[in-house]
């Protein structure tokens, strides 16, 4: 697990002081990169900074960003956390488990993003949906209701111990392909599918997504994206070769 590519991401969040406590929450577990979707004019700097204690540094440090998809863009998984499961979510790993398929990534020199929704409302679907995988933290059903700097310790204290469990393990391998390098493939893709008539343009934003989340998943190098990407082609090419024949 390499920590230094791990990255948090905070939604409009509410509360400045939260803000603080999920900065010393990040720091307790050697997690640094702190990006916020939303403008660092709404916050209170010196309420951050008491409650980051010696960890103010961070949110200084940290990049706003207008959309989850754009603070994301050059990380290979960006995972939404949520305690809501719905038809869209798929499967929801647990923290555990989320370190586990995050350290691959991270080991093999790729970004990783853990996002945090806003404190009243959480990540909506249409939040959920700019993110490629979800994780929930298992709480009580009477009070399931986590406090966003709590939250965030969680998820970064199982990240950190699975970084101590694997400090001496050299992994082989490459690394996997941002989620904007995924957009371009799924852009290309769909584009080819739509030449042959695969589907009408009510149609694509579905398969968009079905491709964003197959292909984010599936640890592609750039070899294999770009035969992916010739296989659409040509078959478009010959579609259009057959009807003209």
């Amino acid at each position: 697990m390499k920590l230094s590519n791990i990255v948090i991401v905070l939604d409009h969040p509410d509360e400045s002081r939260n803000i603080g406590a999920a900065c010393r929450a990040m720091a307790n577990n050697d997690i640094c990169d702190l990006r916020i979707v939303g403008k660092k004019e709404d916050y209170d700097i010196e309420h951050i900074h008491v409650l980051a204690i010696h960890a103010g540094r961070i949110f200084d440090n940290a990049h706003f960003y207008d959309s989850i998809r754009d603070a994301t863009k050059d990380c290979a998984i960006c995972a939404g956390t949520t305690r809501r499961r719905g038809k869209k979510r798929g499967k929801l790993f647990l923290p555990e488990e989320f370190a586990d398929f995050a350290d691959f990534q991270t080991s093999n020199g790729a970004k990783v993003a853990v996002v945090f929704g806003n404190e009243r409302t959480g990540l909506t679907d249409s939040q959920l949906d700019e993110c490629n995988v979800g994780v929930t933290i298992p709480s009580s059903s009477d009070f399931g209701s986590l406090n966003l700097s709590h939250a965030v310790q969680i998820m970064s204290y199982h990240l950190f111990r699975k970084s101590l469990s694997t400090k001496n393990v050299v992994q082989a391998g490459y690394t996997p392909l941002s989620l904007e390098r995924i957009d371009t493939i799924v852009q290309n893709i769909t584009d080819e599918m739509q030449k042959i008539g695969f589907f009408k343009m009510p149609g694509r934003e579905d398969m968009e997504n079905f491709w964003r989340s197959i292909l984010s998943r599936a640890s592609l190098s750039e070899g294999e994206a770009k035969y992916l990407e010739k296989t659409f082609s040509k078959i478009a090419g010959l579609s259009k070769k057959n009807l003209i024949e």
